[in-house]
């Protein structure tokens, strides 16, 4: 059985999160020898009390091969922070969650997402910005992340849907529990499209505690947060907070200031935020206005076998151009014109002292 039921059984205890677990790994050579650890082992690791108790008491009680395959059974992919199809960006984070539970699919190009949030309690106003962004994004081949909560959330993913684009909905829920349950169609079509994701365990219901902590997420997967409108007590200014300290970017929709949906932007932009003025800014600000361009020129397989060749030599490991050389035996004058085809396609990147890394996996074959 697959070694990530362990990521799973940890992820099922109270009390044992990111740090927590963290703390085992760093201790015990892997998820697998933590979770057969003694009793008197765990406790010298420090993992506290409470969460001893309860890893104990879940050990006994509990079967992880059953846990893990009833989560394969729904369709369920687990992720651990460990593997290549981790998002890259939710990887910077501090304390990025160990494992991920998704229904849909992550694509490598996701690290292009942009985070759309605010009331539940939306305007006119705001209905029309959010479909704005939701047209903008699908056009320009970037991922828009929600929640999937009512009102700003779910217009959101419905825009960017219905302009062909992909999304992910970041829950406060196990992906099997859909809330609200008048979001299940909406949730099948960001399945098709996109993605479900959560760090919490199938079968885990939206408990109110739940949908703060996951807010870290959306902001985590995106290169920023835009907050479309918001009261000074909305939960989108917790996911406006998280991306401040993520070190990600913080657009805000001005409005109205007798508007009590934008007193919250208002603050926002205040204390600090971009104020979204014209949706170009966002593009401008990211650096993602050949974003179109270079999609699309990423979809085309390497042109040629040297561009093949090197890109899966990159992709094993980084190199300098004198190893690249060294090792396919090419003049330094084609592999540095290739790479450079390479770098503007978006396949690999400098990363410094003329070393190169590839960005892109490319499963194709050249013909």
């Amino acid at each position: 059985m697959d070694a990530k039921k362990y990521w799973v059984g940890f992820n099922h205890v109270k009390g044992i999160g990111a740090v927590r677990f963290q703390r085992l790994l760093n201790i015990f050579s892997s998820a697998e020898e933590a979770w057969n650890a003694s009793e008197p082992e765990l406790r010298k690791s420090g993992i506290g009390e409470k969460a001893l108790i309860n890893l104990l008491k879940f050990r006994r009680e509990n079967n992880l091969d059953e846990i893990y395959a009833d989560a394969l059974a729904k369709g369920i992919e687990v992720v651990t922070i460990e593997e290549k199809d981790y998002p890259e960006n939710l990887r910077k984070i501090n304390n990025a969650p160990p494992i991920l539970y998704i229904k849909g699919k992550l694509m490598e190009d996701d690290w292009r997402s942009i985070a759309v949030v605010g009331t539940r309690k939306m305007t006119a106003y705001g209905k029309n910005i959010v479909k704005e962004l939701g047209e903008i994004a699908a056009q320009n081949s970037v991922t828009l992340v929600s929640g999937l909560a009512r009102g700003t959330d779910s217009e959101a993913h419905r825009s960017v849907l219905d302009a062909g684009g992909r999304t992910l909905a970041v829950m406060g829920s196990g992906v099997d529990v859909i809330y609200p349950q008048e979001n299940l169609q909406l949730a099948q079509s960001v399945i098709q499209n996109g993605a479900l994701i959560s760090d919490y365990a199938p079968g885990t219901q939206p408990e109110g505690i739940n949908f703060p902590p996951r807010n870290r997420i959306i902001s985590g997967l995106s290169l920023a947060t835009i907050v479309v409108e918001a009261g000074l007590r909305s939960g989108a200014l917790i996911t406006a907070s998280f991306a401040a300290d993520q070190g990600r970017e913080v657009f805000a929709v001005p409005g109205s200031i007798y508007a009590p949906q934008s007193k919250g932007t208002n603050k926002l932009i205040f204390d600090g935020a971009y104020p979204l003025i014209a949706f170009k800014d966002i593009f401008e600000i990211l650096d993602l206005e050949n974003v179109q361009y270079q999609s699309k020129i990423q979809k085309e397989v390497p042109t040629d076998e040297t561009e093949l060749l090197i890109l899966k030599m990159l992709q094993k490991e980084s190199m300098q151009i004198d190893d690249l050389q060294a090792i396919s035996g090419l003049p330094v004058e084609r592999i540095s014109s290739t790479l450079m085809f390479l770098e503007l396609k978006g396949y690999v990147k400098n990363i410094g002292n003329m070393t190169y890394s590839a960005i892109y996996e490319v499963k194709q074959e050249y013909s």
